[in-house]
């Protein structure tokens, strides 16, 4: 999940990280993600759809529920 979610990242296209992170919450089974997440299924549908640009804390929020976190390198 880490090494998807840090090549979608390299993109720099927020859509494609949307609908990156509803992928893996998918796989993963959204009930659970959402329970972890404590953000709704159906909002987490619709923010992690491709075309979306969910908030900021939303992306936290689903990727902590996902085990994974943003860390900020030198380019």
């Amino acid at each position: 999940i880490a090494e998807y979610l840090t090549i979608v990242l390299e993109e720099n296209d927020p859509a494609a990280l949307a609908g990156a992170l509803g992928t893996v919450a998918r796989a993963r089974g959204m009930t659970q993600v959402a329970e972890a997440s404590g953000v709704t299924r159906e909002a987490l549908y619709r923010a992690l759809r491709p075309d979306a640009s969910p908030r900021f804390d939303t992306v936290q929020r689903v990727m902590t529920a996902l085990g994974v976190k943003l860390t900020a390198v030198p380019s």
